[in-house]
C-alpha cells in the first residue's frame, strides 16, 4: 500500500517507450487559437484579457530590456499551469512532479538572466555578491556565502514546484484511500472524510495555479537584477 502511493509519480510507458513527452505536448493541443474574426468568442476574449493582464503585472518591475523576455515568460506560465491543472484530473500523469523536469526548466532560464547580467553590466553583477559597506574581515565570507545563494536559486526553483505538487498529490491520494475504506463501516466519517477531500481539491487548484506563477515571478526577479 505504502509503495502504491508513489506509483502516481512514476513516468508512464508504453512498450517500453516514456511517455512524458505526449503528457508535455498535449497542453498545447488544448488552447484555443485566436481566430481572424474581428469579435472572437467569450473563451478567446477571456484567454487574451489573461494573458494581458499577467503580461503587463510581471512587466511591470522590469526596464524595456526585460520585455524581450515577455513571450517566453508567459507561455511558461501558461504551459505550467495547464499542466498542474491537467495532473488533477483522475487517473493523470502531473509532469511538474519529476524534479529532472523542473530543473531541467530552472537551470537553463537562471544560466540566461546571469549571462545576461555578466554580458551587459559585469559590474553590478558581481557587486551583488559583496554588500556595500561590508567589514574587510567578513569580506571572503560574504563572498562565498553569497556565491551559494546565487547557485542554489535553480535548486529551489525545481525543489519548490517539485515538492509542493508532489505533497498535493500524496495528501489527495490518502484522504480518498481513507473515505474509501472507512464508507462501509462508519459513513458519517466517511462523509466528513470526503468534504475535507473536495476542499482540499479546492486548494490543490490554487496551489497549482500559484506555484506556475510563483516559478515564472522568480524568475522575472532574477532577471529584474540582471538587467
Amino acid at each position: 500500500m505504502t509503495l502504491s502511493f508513489f506509483d502516481q509519480f512514476m513516468s508512464p510507458t508504453y512498450l517500453g517507450i516514456p511517455l512524458i513527452a505526449l503528457a508535455l505536448t498535449l497542453p498545447w493541443i488544448l488552447f484555443p487559437t485566436p481566430s481572424a474574426r474581428w469579435l472572437n468568442n467569450r473563451l478567446i476574449t477571456l484567454q487574451g484579457w489573461f494573458i494581458n493582464r499577467f503580461t503587463q503585472q510581471l512587466l511591470l518591475p522590469l526596464n524595456l530590456g526585460g520585455h524581450k523576455w515577455a513571450v517566453l515568460l508567459t507561455s511558461l506560465m501558461l504551459f505550467l499551469i495547464t499542466l498542474n491543472m491537467l495532473g488533477l484530473l483522475p487517473y493523470t500523469f502531473t509532469p511538474t512532479t519529476q524534479l529532472s523536469l523542473n530543473m531541467g526548466l530552472a537551470i537553463p532560464l537562471w544560466l540566461a538572466t546571469v549571462i545576461i547580467g555578466m554580458r551587459n553590466q559585469p559590474t553590478a553583477a558581481l557587486g551583488h555578491l559583496l554588500p556595500e559597506g561590508t567589514p574587510v574581515p567578513l569580506i571572503p565570507v560574504l563572498i562565498i556565502i553569497e556565491t551559494i545563494s546565487l547557485f542554489i536559486r535553480p535548486l529551489a526553483l525545481g525543489v519548490r514546484l517539485t515538492a509542493n505538487l508532489t505533497a498535493g498529490h500524496l495528501l489527495i491520494q490518502l484522504i480518498a484511500t481513507a473515505a474509501f475504506v472507512l464508507l462501509p463501516m462508519m459513513p458519517t466519517v466517511a462523509i466528513l472524510t470526503s468534504i475535507v477531500l473536495f476542499l482540499l481539491t479546492l486548494l490543490e487548484i490554487a496551489v497549482a495555479m500559484i506555484q506556475a506563477y510563483v516559478f515564472v515571478l522568480l524568475l522575472s526577479l532574477y532577471l529584474q537584477e540582471n538587467v
